[in-house]
């Protein structure tokens, strides 16, 4: 997968049964190159999500891995077809060249520019700053002032009401996870609802 090819936002499934994960998938029609689906390791089944979600929809959506951590962890979410990876922490050098040799796309996450510096100094493709609203959307500007334009992701607290500001002052991507759906809609498989909530982030980055 190219960095050009990754979508402005990423959905995050933490926590979602397979169920659920599919129920999103199929909301995704016609939204597939505007979003990708992270399932994050510490989430029950993952790997059966990331492999079950390619079988059945990896010829249209981007689907990768979260919370990946460790190389033995790396290793697995690619073997079930993972087309990128994040973390919370940085990644190691092998974990960069074991991604790398199989074209998966890399975001590690940072919290200081020196950080940030040294995650794309060893081959990050993207660089996650979390928690984002942390630091707040200001701070990727200020970053970006002198160590250039930089392919970065806004991933803690974002949500529909901060999303256009996040775009604005830097972040090239959004990481968006339980404040992107009503809860009732994934409840009830509400495929409609779920579609219109992915809708409303298109028309913010829409408006930009």
């Amino acid at each position: 997968m190219k960095l050009s090819e990754y979508p402005t936002f990423t959905i995050i499934m933490r926590g979602y049964t397979p169920d659920q994960a599919d129920t999103i998938m199929q909301a995704m029609d016609g939204f597939e190159n505007q979003f990708g689906v992270e399932v994050t390791m510490n989430t029950p089944k993952a790997l059966e999500i990331i492999r079950d979600g390619n079988q059945k929809y990896g010829n249209r959506i981007k689907i990768g891995a979260g919370t990946v951590t460790t190389l033995d962890e790396t290793k697995s979410v690619i073997a079930a077809g993972a087309k990128f990876m994040l973390s919370p922490i940085k990644f190691s050098d092998e974990i960069f060249t074991y991604a790398n040799k199989k074209g998966v796309i890399t975001v590690p996450a940072a919290m200081t520019p020196t950080e940030v510096h040294e995650m794309f100094k060893k081959g990050a493709d993207i660089v996650k700053i979390f928690p984002a609203t942390t630091v707040g959307p200001g701070f990727f500007k200020a970053l970006q002032a002198p160590l250039g334009n930089l392919p970065l992701m806004a991933v803690g607290g974002v949500k529909l009401q901060n999303a256009k500001e996040f775009l604005t002052t830097g972040a090239s991507y959004l990481g968006i996870g339980s404040n992107l759906f009503n809860k009732d809609d994934l409840i009830n498989k509400n495929i409609n609802g779920l579609s219109t909530s992915l809708q409303a982030f298109i028309g913010i980055k829409n408006m930009l």
